[in-house]
């Protein structure tokens, strides 16, 4: 079953002097966030960044798929901490994707969690959203 979910977003001003707020989605988990320019670009103040929220939603989506892919094998993650760093480069757009992901899963060596990690790096729904980012990266590593 196909699922939409929406996001509203009230501009004003100018790109550079200009500020916008994310106002609702539709789960109503977040709102009244703040965005600008300077956040996207220099310093966030408090502020966030489209950015900031694709950062959040690949974290989440490689966790979900490496999760899924680790327990079809038979091993059900305990613990899976992940990381997204996007870049931004004013003029270029985003740049790359930094992935980070460190997990807590019994019964499985390091290989095959570097292995299971890319796999999910591959095949999460944002990761090929993005694709026509030039570069993401994936660092995947067992926690003892």
């Amino acid at each position: 079953m196909a699922t939409d979910r929406k996001a509203e977003v009230k501009w004003r001003g100018d790109l550079l002097s200009g500020t916008g707020r994310i106002d609702s989605v539709t789960s109503g988990a977040f709102g009244g966030l703040d965005v600008s320019w300077a956040a996207r670009s220099e310093e966030p103040n408090g502020l966030t960044s489209p950015e900031e929220l694709i950062a959040a939603a690949h974290a989440a989506c490689l966790s979900m798929a490496l999760s899924s892919g680790l327990a079809k094998e038979g091993h059900a993650p305990e613990e899976l901490t992940t990381s997204a760093t996007v870049t931004f480069q004013p003029g270029e757009g985003i740049t790359k994707i930094a992935l980070d992901v460190a997990g807590r899963v019994p019964g499985m060596d390091e290989d095959a969690f570097k292995q299971a990690a890319e796999q999910a790096k591959e095949n999460c729904p944002v990761s090929k959203a993005l694709t026509g980012v030039p570069e993401i990266s994936l660092t995947a590593r067992l926690q003892g």
